[in-house]
């Protein structure tokens, strides 16, 4: 058997590949199919050479030496017993030892992958600093998986990163001190991993250092193979500003996974902040890359176990459960109203209070949209001196002079939010018949203009 120990890390999600063969850690679609042209037949010969290998590496470094001693009984049997003979291609007969394999241990960092085929126009592999280079300009592209860092309505930082890079490759180390000096001043900050699979914990490190003054033992490995444990603890000085007292909201849903469930199950048992969205994927083992380069296969092999200093457990299989359990695509807009709320209980300066208490009305309104009949939203069409609203399309909108044009969002009670504008909503007045006669400008400071309708 020859075998090549690639990485030790966390699964790694679609996103992002450190090293060249991760790539097959992705669940392969139309890429596949190409697989399937491409890879030769296998027969019973490679099919038992590759199950050799397996058993070795399960044997050697997999986290529980008895769930190894079974899954290879398992294998062994099915070739035994025949169950193989029928897969001649590469793809079909990994996919199946990956299912059999996490039958036993239900362990969904356990994989086995084919390495990719080799281009028969180009017989010259890169060189390992080639394939390094390539990785590396990945990352650049994908801005080491930070997607977006803004600033929301209420001074409230979000940051959604779709990866945990390590820390010492390339820049990452020093885009994610940019991304939280970025947020220095927030109220309070959101941490969107809806859609992150994992990563290293060199990055879990380094961003939760800014949480917390003091150094704080986030979480420990134990490594079966040299019987030692590995501590992870916050790092007591970080570049630029922390943000100890700022409230925290991490957001989930069932793909977070692997590393960004340890970074969601040290703040939930840190009690540093509020976990909200759904209940993670499940997988708390780091994870240890193998090629079989005569057998074109990859081998991702779970080396070891979290062990958290407070549960002295981990989310194996159980996944991380949120605080406020909701679904996924709701969960930005009901951490958003978290923290607004949070800020309003402290806030002392009235005015203040009322720009909050206006940020919570327009997401209580984002979350249950108010609908209008069309006969209804006739009524208020028509010229309010330099204002004009109109009728387009079943929507609303409203223009002044030669001001750019928003689309009105019904907020109940003839009220209206603009579309793409936070700090400006519309109150629409009535007579005693009911008759629409005014209409009210209404700032986020608690100014207000009005003009009456001009064409009643």
């Amino acid at each position: 058997m020859q075998t090549n120990v690639i990485n030790k890390n966390y699964s790694i999600p679609n996103t992002i590949i450190l090293i060249a063969a991760f790539l097959l850690l992705i669940p392969l679609s139309s890429p596949g199919q190409e697989i399937r042209r491409q890879h030769p037949p296998i027969d019973n010969q490679i099919q038992s050479a590759i199950i050799d290998s397996t058993c070795l590496t399960l044997n050697e470094i997999y986290v529980f030496p008895d769930v190894a001693k079974n899954m290879e009984k398992l294998l062994r049997k099915n070739l035994k017993d025949e169950k193989y003979q029928n897969i001649t291609n590469l793809m079909e007969f990994v996919d199946q030892l990956t299912t059999d394999l996490q039958s036993i241990s239900h362990d969904k960092h356990l994989r086995i992958r084919p390495l990719p085929p080799r281009d028969p126009n180009n017989p010259v592999q890169p060189s390992a600093e080639e394939e390094r280079k390539q990785q590396l300009e990945r990352l650049h592209n994908e801005n080491f998986g930070f997607k977006k860092v803004e600033i929301l309505p209420g001074n409230i930082g979000y940051i959604d990163f779709r990866y945990f890079a390590e820390t010492s490759f390339g820049d990452a180390s020093a885009t994610a001190i940019a991304a939280m000096n970025f947020l220095a001043h927030v109220d309070a900050i959101i941490f969107d991993l809806r859609q992150n699979g994992g990563g290293s914990p060199s990055m879990i490190q380094l961003i939760s250092s800014y949480l917390f003054d003091e150094p704080v033992h986030l979480n420990s490995f134990y490594i079966r193979k040299t019987n030692e444990t590995q501590q992870f603890w916050t790092q007591g000085h970080v570049h630029g500003k922390k943000l100890i007292n700022v409230p925290v909201y991490v957001l989930t849903s069932s793909f977070t996974f692997s590393g960004a469930e340890e970074f969601s199950y040290n703040i939930k048992n840190l009690k540093r902040g509020t976990i909200i969205g759904e209940t993670t994927g499940g997988g708390a083992h780091p994870v240890e890359g193998h090629t079989f380069d005569n057998l074109h296969v990859f081998m991702s092999v779970p080396f070891g176990r979290a062990v958290n200093p407070i549960t002295k457990t981990n989310w194996e299989g159980t996944g991380v459960e949120p605080d406020i359990i909701i679904p996924a695509d709701q969960a930005l807009i009901v951490a958003r109203t978290e923290a607004l709320k949070k800020l309003m209980e402290k806030e002392t300066d009235e005015g203040k209070k009322k720009e909050l208490a206006w940020g919570i009305k327009g997401l209580e309104v984002d979350r249950n949209p108010v609908t209008i009949d069309e006969g209804t939203l006739q009524t208020y069409v028509g010229d309010y001196g330099p204002r004009k609203v109109t009728f387009e399309k079943s929507f609303l909108f409203y223009q002044r002079e030669s001001r750019p044009k928003y689309k009105l969002i019904p907020m109940g009670d003839d009220t209206f939010s603009l579309e793409g504008m936070d700090t400006f909503r519309i109150k629409f007045n009535r007579d005693s018949s009911g008759k629409v006669i005014e209409f009210v400008g209404m700032y986020s400071d608690g100014i207000t203009d009005s003009n009456q309708k001009t064409n009643k």
